[in-house]
C-alpha cells in the first residue's frame, strides 16, 4: 500500500530547530512533487514549502523563507523539512502531500495531492 508517513515533530523552545521527515512507503518520489502544509489549532491550513523531486525546484511561504529548508534524500524516498529559528506561531500539525509531477514548478498552496500523510505535531513553547 502506498502511503506517506511524517515524523520528527516534538516540543521545542523558540529559536530551536527541528527536522521533519516525510517517508514514502510502497513507492518512490522520483516523479512527484512533495508539499509541506501545516494546520493550526484553529484548523486554518497553510502551505509551507514544496519540492519537485524530478527537477529539484523548491518554493516557500513568505512566513518561513530563510528559516525552513526542504530537501530530499539521494534515494528520493524521503523528503525533509529543516526548520530553524522556530517561533511560537510555527506551532501546528505538519503534513506532507505528494503529487505526480506535472512538469510545472511546484506551488506552495497546491492541495490536489495524490497521497497525504497523517501529520506530525510541532509545538513551540517556553
Amino acid at each position: 500500500q502506498s502511503q506517506l508517513v511524517e515524523s520528527g515533530g516534538g516540543h521545542v523552545q523558540p529559536g530551536e530547530s527541528l527536522r521533519l521527515s516525510c517517508a514514502a512507503s510502497g513507492f518512490t518520489l522520483d516523479y512527484y512533487t512533495v508539499n509541506w502544509y501545516r494546520v493550526f489549532a484553529g484548523k486554518r491550513r497553510a502551505g509551507v514549502a514544496c519540492i519537485s523531486l524530478k527537477g529539484g525546484g523548491t518554493a516557500y511561504a513568505n512566513s518561513v523563507k530563510g528559516r525552513f529548508t526542504v530537501s530530499s534524500d539521494i534515494d528520493k524516498t524521503t523528503v525533509y523539512l529543516q526548520m530553524s529559528g522556530l517561533k511560537y506561531e510555527d506551532t501546528a500539525t505538519y503534513y506532507c502531500g505528494a503529487t505526480r509531477d506535472s512538469g510545472r514548478a511546484c506551488t506552495v498552496n497546491h492541495l490536489d495531492v495524490d497521497y497525504w500523510g497523517r501529520g506530525t505535531l510541532v509545538n513551540v513553547t517556553s
